[in-house]
């Protein structure tokens, strides 16, 4: 039986500002995060999904917390969800690293995949990683609808293996997801259809 999948990106936090890579980092979320993440518990409380999965990173738990409050669920953590780690791109914005490594950031820009940032979760690994995840819930919840809360670039990631899209392309097919907008998705086994891509939470249905 089908599952459809909730995928939301996490609400804003304090590196949003100056687009630091926030990646394996613990990062707080701002005042519009925490609104944002209300509004996520209000589009949950329209929809009904019968359990809500997180990333074990705080900016994810946080944002996911009201939806599973508003529900009367458990909120379930997934360490598959975590955020890719970027390596030497941790806590820098691409500026930054530019002044001191300009090869890095350009290698990066042509291709994510094989110029990723020094140091960092090779992406293949976490799409790989991402994508059992979430088969792995699907698995749990035939026939039903959950939210899944998690981040950015691991959710693209994942996207683009379930999907077939080839992962190099994976910044330019998804160029961004908004915070705590839905990315709705179904898994039948090994077949995945993509429903609605970065809807905002207050528009619902």
């Amino acid at each position: 039986m089908v599952a459809r999948l909730l995928l939301a990106r996490h609400g804003q936090t304090e590196w949003h500002g100056e687009n630091r890579y926030a990646g394996s980092s613990d990062v707080a979320l701002t005042g519009e995060g925490l609104r944002q993440a209300d509004e996520l518990a209000g589009f949950a409380a329209a929809v009904r999904p019968s359990a809500v999965y997180c990333s074990p990173q705080s900016r994810a738990r946080r944002t996911a917390a009201p939806s599973a409050e508003a529900l009367g669920l458990p909120l379930r953590v997934v360490d598959g969800l975590r955020e890719v780690h970027f390596g030497l791109m941790e806590g820098r914005t691409r500026d930054e690293l530019a002044a001191s490594d300009p090869e890095a950031v350009a290698r990066f820009l042509a291709d994510p995949v094989t110029g990723a940032f020094p140091g960092s979760e090779p992406p293949e690994e976490a799409a790989a990683r991402g994508a059992g995840a979430l088969r792995a819930i699907a698995a749990e919840v035939p026939g039903e609808t959950v939210l899944v809360v998690a981040h950015n670039t691991l959710i693209r990631l994942t996207l683009c293996a379930l999907l077939g899209i080839p992962l190099e392309t994976y910044r330019t097919v998804f160029p961004r997801l908004d915070n705590a907008a839905v990315t709705e998705i179904a898994i039948d086994g090994t077949r995945t259809g993509l429903l609605r891509l970065n809807q905002p939470a207050h528009t619902r249905y």
